[in-house]
């Protein structure tokens, strides 16, 4: 069986509009996971048994169920649970967002551990109160050692919005369904979309992979 490549067939106006609300997925996600991550991880840290234990729980159910399950739960369970109705494009930031959430809290947690205790005395020497201490020394330290950490887990929500087609968010996944279909033409379709997700997460792979060249570089 013959196939023949015509990509002038394919309408890339659907494509576009889905890759802006890719985008739109992907740069929310971050924001949650970046900014809040970095709490969670002391929460996974704090000597309390009641505030580590709830914390440990959340970080372990995001990292040990798949996501494309959590997206699901999250868009037909929390309305039927709690009565709170959103978008299926709210869902889906939240439920990428969360699931970023505890994988960013891991990549703090293990920077935050690799703070130099020199740099702590530093602050206590000082007379910095634990939150100054955490503000000024612990969390820029801990976020520049995360750099690397936290774009590849950014790169991977990227490609982890394509699970969101199946709850109707009309990303660069759905769209390019939806235009296979009506089309005809899949190879095509799915040919270009996956060059496009290769686009974006290549350069951003680069980035990290010269990043920690230059950390390892600096350690030595």
């Amino acid at each position: 069986m013959g196939y023949s490549f015509d990509f002038q067939s394919i309408s890339f106006g659907p494509l576009w509009d889905g890759l802006i609300v890719t985008l739109q997925l992907t740069v929310a996600a971050n924001l949650i996971g970046v900014v809040l991550g970095f709490p969670l991880a002391l929460l996974i840290m704090n000597r309390f048994a009641p505030v580590r234990l709830p914390a440990m729980l959340f970080v372990e159910f995001f990292r040990c169920t798949p996501a494309i399950v959590q997206i699901v739960w999250f868009f037909y369970c929390v309305p039927m649970l709690f009565n709170v109705f959103l978008g299926s494009m709210t869902m889906g930031i939240l439920a990428l967002g969360l699931n970023l959430m505890a994988f960013n809290a891991e990549a703090y947690r293990a920077a935050i551990q690799a703070v130099p205790r020199e740099q702590l005395d530093a602050g206590i020497a000082l007379g910095l109160n634990p939150l100054q201490r955490t503000l000024h020394i612990v969390l820029p330290t801990a976020v520049r050692a995360s750099i690397p950490v936290l774009l590849t887990n950014g790169i991977g929500i990227f490609q982890q919005t394509a699970l969101v087609a199946i709850v109707a968010v009309q990303d660069l996944m759905y769209q390019a369904k939806t235009l296979a279909t009506e089309t005809y033409r899949p190879i095509e379709t799915f040919t270009i979309v996956a060059l496009v997700y290769f686009a974006v997460s290549f350069p951003v792979s680069q980035i990290v992979g010269y990043l920690e060249r230059r950390r390892q570089l600096m350690m030595s």
